[in-house]
């Protein structure tokens, strides 16, 4: 049976600040969810509920049908935004510690605390301490951290915070490996580009309240039609103003991206843009999912 994290009804309010309002999606394992929202949205709080590091006015956090408790989190796996890691201790031997604090054996914890340095292209690292290591290789070790115990659930805050694209190619491919082998994977991230290209499905909330949920192809094909033209020597898009039914959602770099009523004809568009000058690009494109994300919250 498929492995499922249910957040029913998710409540939690700071005086007068509401962190959460009544939110509700699911996270099934075999996929990477991003895990989308603005600053302040009430993503990290939505975490930290998972994981009981915050109480809840409401809700309940469900796993495969049952109520979250200590003997579940023991098997999550959890990367905070904020650095999780004793910073004066070697990092092979902080590993294995924490490895021992999910109930594996020393050996086994030594065992998969190399395996994953070197997975993550740090084994060269292992004895030195987390403080002598850049950004982007402590986030390899928080990674290494919240992997070593083989968990069923990965919930991960910002893991491609401080990255190069090389760090962020390798952590893409572990996460898709882990949800590949029947783990559930969640992460948040401001860089959608790379969630766009690294999850099949987005959750997106604002103001603590669930605005989007849903696959990032099917997302990518909703809404109206967009078209991107290029013209040559037309670097405004003029040529595209005041077109009945026509939306001018970007102009860059001589490239004009358009967004179609339903009752647009774009052989009628073409025939405007040749007007303008020589076409060298005429092509209806996907939604990217910034796009989703800004008319989502606004």
């Amino acid at each position: 049976m498929a492995n499922v994290l249910h957040l029913e009804g998710l409540s939690r309010r700071f005086g007068a600040l509401t962190a959460l309002e009544d939110l509700t999606f699911d996270v099934p394992s075999g996929q990477v969810v991003g895990f989308l929202g603005p600053n302040g949205a009430g993503k990290t709080t939505t975490m930290r509920a998972i994981f009981g590091l915050t109480d809840l006015d409401a809700g309940v956090v469900w796993w495969n049908g049952g109520v979250v408790g200590q003997s579940e989190r023991r098997r999550f796996g959890y990367m905070p935004e904020e650095r999780g890691l004793y910073p004066g201790m070697l990092v092979g031997e902080q590993l294995t510690y924490l490895g021992r604090l999910h109930g594996m054996s020393a050996n086994a914890a030594a065992a998969a605390a190399a395996a994953w340095l070197e997975r993550l292209g740090i084994a060269d690292r292992a004895k030195s301490k987390v403080e002598a290591l850049s950004h982007g290789n402590q986030q390899r070790v928080q990674m290494a951290a919240a992997l070593l115990h083989d968990p069923e659930l990965l919930v991960l805050d910002e893991p491609l915070a401080g990255l190069d694209p090389s760090g962020i190619d390798v952590i893409g491919e572990v996460l898709a490996t882990q949800a590949r082998a029947g783990c559930c994977v969640i992460f948040s991230s401001h860089q959608l580009d790379q969630v766009e290209n690294l999850c099949e499905s987005v959750v997106i909330i604002d103001q603590g309240r669930l605005v989007v949920t849903g696959r990032v192809d099917k997302l990518a094909t909703s809404g109206p039609r967009r078209l991107v033209v290029r013209v040559e020597g037309d670097r405004s898009g003029s040529w595209a103003s005041g077109i009945a039914g026509v939306t001018i959602s970007e102009v860059k770099g001589g490239v004009v991206r358009l967004v179609l009523d339903d009752d647009v004809d774009s052989d009628s568009l073409l025939a405007l843009a040749r007007g303008a000058g020589r076409i060298t690009e005429f092509v209806f494109e996907r939604r990217r999912l910034s796009e989703v994300f800004r008319e989502a919250v606004g």
